[in-house]
């Protein structure tokens, strides 16, 4: 199977959603909220996490930035100011799909 790529991450602020466009043609949409909830940055999951641990953030947030990180993930800043987190395909795939990441 070859590997899984993202074509397109767009913001979609009145739904307050990113809709996701991969590579083998399926498209997605994640709820800011959750993407926020479910940060992968060690001060969100710990250093040695071994289970991703969803934590709702305090209010509403909006995504204010995305960019890439290199052929494998995202970095998304939250208007909460947070923004460490790098966000691999696979678990954007596995947030869009409502299954537990697996860290």
């Amino acid at each position: 199977m070859p590997p899984l790529y993202l074509t397109e991450a767009r913001r979609l602020p009145v739904e307050r959603q990113l809709r996701l466009t991969w590579t083998d043609g399926a498209v997605d949409t994640v709820d800011y909220d959750v993407l926020r909830g479910f940060c992968p940055c060690a001060v969100c999951q710990g250093h040695n996490a071994s289970e991703i641990v969803f934590h709702p953030p305090q209010a509403a947030v909006e995504i204010t930035a995305i960019q890439p990180v290199g052929n494998y993930g995202l970095s998304i800043v939250f208007s909460d100011g947070h923004g460490t987190g790098i966000y691999r395909f696979e678990f954007l795939r596995e947030i869009a799909a409502g299954l537990p990441p697996d860290g």
